[in-house]
């Protein structure tokens, strides 16, 4: 057997002992956990004996008791059902409680109490009312204990006699209580709502109030575990495209003279493509004239026939002397002429 082999058996073996030994420790603190929780003083905790929705009367058949933890009871909650139901009048249940959930006092209404927004309010909140439609009321999908964002926009006049448009993140993070007239959070299909109802101090059901008359109001639905405030704007038009008016006339007007220019390129380029085709078939016309002319047999033209040359001589032939000759003669300043033969 090879030393590598050995290795690898006694490797298994340390680790199939390690093992071992984690897993009684393990179980031993197990026990030892369970033993502990036996020894715990045990109470009772009323809970619901089936789902309860909003609205719900409590009853004694739709709630019992459990054992609970003496130690890790819950704030406001009840240890037996008839704690529950004490009281004149009977309580109803202000949000959706499913089976198995401990009933508190901030889920039920006070003895006699009907389940109403008024019970719902938290301390110092106000209930106000805004009227939306399928889109301004993000087309239906807001339930009761959403949060949401308030939007407002506006038109003004300007200094110059314009209008500007803005857009104001008014409220942040309101929750929803109801929509129309329905305040159950369990309701869960979306529904085309006319009024949606949120929970405000009074300050800010000023500013709702308020706002309803100068603007228009939309929401925007938030996520359901982002109550956080965040750092907002005022958005106008010439955010959308991130110039004022003028940029967007000098803009346009500077398109416009690129349409002017890029028209009368095109027209140049169409006057160029006439003159090129038109030289193109004058060249194709010269092309096919020579190709008949080179199909034309050439003809022989006849050899020249020899001429006699005739070769002209002049001779200088001098001319006979005259036979008279006219002599001048002086006498004193008188000129006299004679006229005499010509010696030969």
């Amino acid at each position: 057997m090879r030393a590598n082999t050995i290795i690898m058996i006694i490797l298994a073996g340390v680790f199939g002992v390690v093992a071992v030994v984690l897993a009684n420790m393990w179980l031993a603190g197990q026990r030892s956990a369970m033993a502990q929780a036996n020894g715990v003083q045990a109470g009772t905790l009323v809970v619901a004996a089936m789902p309860l929705k909003f609205g719900d009367a409590l009853s004694a058949d739709k709630l019992r008791e459990i054992p609970w933890p003496a130690g890790a009871v819950p704030a406001g909650s009840f240890k037996t059902v008839k704690d529950a139901l004490a009281g004149n009048g009977a309580r109803q249940a202000l949000q959706s409680i499913s089976a198995n959930e401990p009933i508190l006092s901030a889920k039920i209404t006070g003895p006699g109490q009907r389940a109403t927004l008024s019970a719902v309010l938290g301390e110092g909140m106000k209930a106000v009312s805004i009227r939306v439609n399928d889109v301004l009321g993000v087309a239906g999908f807001v339930f009761p204990g959403d949060r949401v964002d308030v939007l407002l926009t506006r038109t003004v006049r300007d200094g110059g006699g314009g209008e500007k448009s803005f857009v104001d993140v008014l409220l942040q993070s309101v929750k929803v209580l109801a929509i129309d007239q329905v305040a159950d959070e369990s309701k869960d299909s979306p529904t085309v709502a006319k009024a949606v109802t949120v929970e405000v101090d009074t300050k800010d059901a000023q500013k709702l109030t308020l706002a309803a008359g100068a603007g228009q109001l939309s929401l925007a639905l938030r996520q359901a575990a982002g109550s956080r405030g965040e750092t907002t704007e005022r958005v106008t038009l010439a955010d959308l495209i991130g110039d004022t008016p003028e940029d967007v006339a000098k803009r346009q007007a500077e398109l416009d003279r690129q349409k002017a220019a890029d028209a009368a390129a095109a027209e140049d380029r169409k006057r160029a493509d006439a003159k090129i085709d038109g030289l193109a078939q004058a060249v194709e016309r010269v092309g096919t004239q020579i190709d008949q002319l080179s199909k034309v047999k050439p003809t022989v033209a006849p050899a020249p026939q020899p001429q006699e040359v005739v070769k002209e001589v002049v001779k200088y032939v001098q001319p006979e002397p005259p036979a008279r000759a006219t002599i001048g003669v002086f006498r004193g300043v008188k000129l006299e002429t004679y006229d005499v033969p010509r010696l030969k």
